[in-house]
């Protein structure tokens, strides 16, 4: 049986934009709607649990990081974050409020659709011809990607979803260095363009969360010029107490 269209939520004051990026969507098989009203964009994303929205920075009655930052309490699906400004900041304050990704306008189509496949790709859990182990343990730590939660010390870890997209892709790898590179084809379906910080944030955001010293991390190491690497033996060291033995 042919599976039902991706359902795709636009929110973008650019009535223009919004058509064009719609028309362009729908011509590769998603089924978009759009809203262009910050105030009604929350409530319309909690109710309607599109499988993916395209949220822009900048919009009248509420900015999209309060709405994402709205939303996300009742919606766990992905959230692309879109802005003309380039500032670092605007990343990171995405990030902080639970975007899985952020693209800078103008964005090309084909990129756009790129990193729309990606995540929706990644928030597909569905597939259970896959023969990749679902469940890593290593000590006290548990990647679980059937349920996408992780457990620490039997404690559930809140993880928006990108971080534990980023989280289980490091320890799917446990021993091994990804590189930046590999991580953003991974998570994205598009090269590392040598800028962006948002793996570098998310990675010092998962670190106290999975009992890793941010300061001195051991499980998840920078590997310089290299990439990060997760190490197996570190969290098979743990203390009681959640922190990695010294």
């Amino acid at each position: 049986m042919q599976q039902e269209p991706w359902q795709v939520l636009i929110v973008e004051d650019d009535r223009r934009l919004a058509e064009l990026t719609r028309d362009y969507l729908e011509r590769h098989g998603l089924q978009v709607a759009v809203e262009s009203d910050g105030t009604r964009a929350a409530r319309r994303i909690v109710e309607e649990q599109p499988d993916l929205v395209i949220l822009d920075l900048m919009l009248p009655g509420e900015d999209g990081l309060s709405i994402c930052r709205n939303a996300r309490a009742d919606y766990h699906g992905p959230i692309l974050m879109l802005t003309a400004r380039t500032d670092d900041s605007d990343q990171v304050a995405g990030l902080d409020m639970g975007a899985d990704d952020f693209v800078c306008k103008p964005v090309h189509p084909r990129v756009l659709l790129a990193r729309i496949h990606a995540l929706l790709r990644r928030s597909d859990t569905t597939d259970a011809s896959t023969q990749v182990p679902r469940r890593r343990v290593f000590g006290p730590l548990v990647v679980d990607n059937a349920l996408r939660e992780a457990w620490l010390h039997e404690v559930s870890i809140e993880l928006t979803s990108a971080e534990f997209d980023l989280l289980w892709l490091l320890v799917s790898h446990a021993g091994r260095i990804l590189s930046r590179e590999k991580i953003f084809t991974a998570l994205r379906g598009v090269g590392y363009d040598g800028q962006d910080r948002s793996i570098d944030v998310r990675i010092s955001k998962i670190r106290p969360r999975i009992g890793d010293d941010p300061i001195h991390p051991r499980l998840i190491k920078t590997v310089r010029n290299k990439g990060y690497l997760f190490v197996p033996e570190a969290a098979k060291e743990m203390s009681i107490s959640g922190r990695v033995e010294r």
